[in-house]
């Protein structure tokens, strides 16, 4: 199980179960069960409460007190739509069993807005030559705005929306990126390493691992600034019935002279005076089925590029997800010295 103060066994005394749910704080309910991590009941302050006004006492077995049949969702069972209807009921705090009734995981609603069913992959191998001398001794993505690094920034959005499961793709001076993370026990995480020996393109690496335990991927760089709403890309990917899902930042050219438009024979059709034109641009943040991981060559150098490409060209859905928020490609010193800035202001 990962989480264990909202859990506790039938053995739990009425006194002991007082004190946990006391130490709780303002997430006050734990879930029993048995030697064999099943659940068995949930119990709150009130169902104590009821239960003393019955006449329960002290002495009684916390079985007794509990309510018998708590909400739960199952592991890979859930959808958006599930979890949604559970925060519109008010719901706080939700646990995951598996097939056999067993607690394998507690949502809180507080730590975890929703649980996105993906697997995250952070590319991170770059040299970040054009940050120099910065990034002579630290890799890029380890560079700090603010009071901590940039890659950390995107991890913990990541976890806040429930993805449990990171690949960090590395090679210039990987081992400090290794040595940062470790494992991700420390936030509760699985963090495994893609290890590129010579540079592959910008998602090459992607298909040296296939322990991927889901059947999408949410792939990006890992030097952007951003609070896209990652919820809201993944429902417009899955609703668009999207093979790969781009996220894409604006970008605007105002052109400081009259424009003409003009027919194929030259014939002038329309004057625009000083027009703005405005573009999606790649943010480097993507969606993509598991499957397509197939068209990628592998040991070859391989950009997302190429693969759009590849997928338009065989007729596959591809999408755009325009990024409302805030988003900033970390390339220039001009750019870090800006996020440094921005990031006093603006809420990741």
């Amino acid at each position: 199980m990962k989480e264990t103060k909202h859990i506790t066994t039938k053995e739990c005394t009425v006194r002991e179960a007082l004190i946990l749910l006391d130490q709780l704080g303002s997430d006050p309910i734990l879930f029993i069960a048995d030697t064999d991590h099943q659940l068995l009941g949930s119990l709150t302050d009130g169902d104590l409460r009821r239960g003393f006004i019955k006449g329960l006492g002290f002495d009684h077995s916390i079985l007794d007190f509990v309510q018998p049949n708590p909400k739960f969702i199952y592991e890979d069972e859930y959808n958006q739509e599930i979890l949604e209807a559970f925060k519109k009921k008010f719901f706080k705090i939700i646990p995951i069993l598996n097939k056999n009734h067993q607690i394998v995981d507690i949502l809180n609603f507080r730590e975890r807005s929703t649980i996105l069913p993906v697997d995250a992959v952070l590319m991170a191998g770059g040299q970040g030559k054009r940050l120099r001398p910065l990034t002579e001794k630290t890799p890029k993505p380890l560079l700090k705005i603010g009071d901590k690094p940039i890659i950390e920034y995107n991890v913990d959005r990541l976890i806040h929306v429930g993805v449990k499961n990171f690949f960090i793709s590395i090679n210039y001076l990987g081992e400090q990126l290794e040595d940062y993370f470790d494992d991700g026990s420390s936030k509760k995480i699985n963090v495994r390493y893609i290890r590129e020996d010579q540079p592959l393109g910008t998602i090459g690496s992607v298909v040296l691992t296939n322990e991927y335990a889901n059947d999408d991927l949410l792939i990006m760089n890992s030097d952007l600034l951003t609070n896209i709403d990652f919820a809201d890309f993944y429902k417009t990917f899955k609703e668009g019935g999207a093979d790969m899902a781009i996220a894409a930042t604006t970008y605007s050219v105002d052109v400081p002279y009259a424009v003409l438009e003009a027919d194929e024979f030259q014939k002038v059709k329309s004057l625009k005076e000083k027009p703005k034109y405005t573009y999606f641009s790649n943010a480097g943040i993507y969606l993509i089925k598991k499957e397509i991981l197939q068209m990628i060559p592998k040991g070859e150098f391989y950009d997302i590029t190429d693969l759009m490409e590849k997928l338009l060209e065989l007729d596959y859905n591809l999408i755009t997800y325009p990024i409302n928020g805030y988003w900033l490609d970390i390339g220039k010193h001009e750019d870090y010295k800006k996020a440094q800035e921005d990031i006093k202001h603006i809420k990741f």
